[in-house]
């Protein structure tokens, strides 16, 4: 059931207004998806419409005081995301058994991406939501794909000033030794998977142009250690190929106004045996840390070739009954 309140902010000053609103309403764009509320506003007479009660109370109260700030100081993304701080407690909420996502809506150049599925839907909420997240399952579940879609978006909106693919150079079975050129061209032919979403969200021409002026980076994971990631959507896939001491040292590198995606899949660990995932202990150390979501995908979500399900199944099945059989 939604909740609806309309309210009026005094006095009426339209620079107040511009100011609260940002450049093409972005400001209130990011409430929106950060409590997972609707605003609308015809000057200074707003709307706010929602699913949860007290998210639309919350977005009352911050407009409230964001308007009385709006008077003396200029507010920018920045200083929203601090405020949204104080608000934050979507854990709780998305605790909830009868909690309901605000469906996310992302527009890319084939038109608007919607996530198919709760587990999708989830996790789309939880990208918009959280600073850190975490998208776990077999593959051919939209994990890279809508992570790649939520960094398109949040760099078309200005949210993100680049967008950064990280993946370790760890792979199955093969070696990256006998590949020509450096370490970067070595993992290129990896990151595939990534630069096809890419292509298809932006267009090949706009993709080549924006890695050339690296508002797009590929950055393989070795080359992440000591840099601070301000004003960036960051993704690292494959994780289940990192070490512990990988896992941490990418998960320090964010900065102020970023947002980090992990993705990996625990039934395809190519590291040695004796080598624990840095994904299997993130799960295990972060669960319940405020901030950081986890999306726990299964073989029903799978999005592709329905046989593939039944693949990811027929292993699972094996694996349970087997447990040596499977990766470390």
């Amino acid at each position: 059931m939604q909740t609806q309140r309309d309210f009026v902010l005094e006095p009426d000053d339209i620079e107040r207004l511009a100011n609260l609103a940002g450049p093409f309403d972005a400001h209130l764009r990011q409430i929106e998806l950060r409590l997972g509320v609707e605003i609308a506003n015809r000057g200074n007479v707003f709307r706010v419409t929602g699913g949860d009660a007290e998210a639309v109370a919350r977005c009352e109260r911050l407009l409230r005081q964001l308007y009385d700030e709006a008077a003396s100081e200029t507010l920018d993304e920045h200083a929203i995301h601090l405020r949204l701080g104080a608000f934050a407690d979507d854990s709780a909420a998305s605790a909830r058994q009868d909690y309901v996502p605000q469906d996310i809506a992302v527009r890319v150049k084939r038109g608007t991406l919607r996530g198919r599925g709760d587990n999708q839907r989830k996790y789309l909420h939880a990208i918009a939501t959280h600073d850190i997240n975490f998208g776990v399952g077999p593959a051919g579940t939209g994990k890279t794909f809508l992570a790649v879609a939520m960094a398109v978006d949040a760099l078309n909106q200005s949210r993100v000033q680049r967008v950064i693919l990280v993946r370790p150079a760890v792979e199955a079975g093969e070696k990256l030794g006998f590949l020509p050129g450096d370490l970067t061209q070595k993992v290129d032919p990896y990151l595939r998977p990534l630069y096809d979403a890419l292509y298809e969200m932006l267009g090949v021409e706009k993709v080549a142009r924006l890695l050339e002026k690296s508002v797009i980076e590929i950055a393989p994971l070795a080359y992440m250690r000591g840099r601070t990631l301000n004003d960036a959507f960051v993704i690292l896939d494959e994780a289940q190929n990192t070490t512990i001491e990988q896992m941490k040292m990418f998960l320090t590198r964010l900065g102020f106004g970023s947002t980090a995606v992990i993705t990996g899949d625990m039934t395809q660990i190519d590291l040695p045996r004796h080598v624990k995932s840095g994904l299997k202990d993130a799960v295990e150390v972060l669960r319940g840390v405020e901030g950081v979501s986890f999306t726990f995908f299964e073989s029903r979500d799978v999005v592709r070739h329905p046989l593939v399900a039944r693949i990811v199944n027929a292993y699972e099945a094996r694996d349970n009954n087997d447990p040596q059989s499977g990766s470390a």
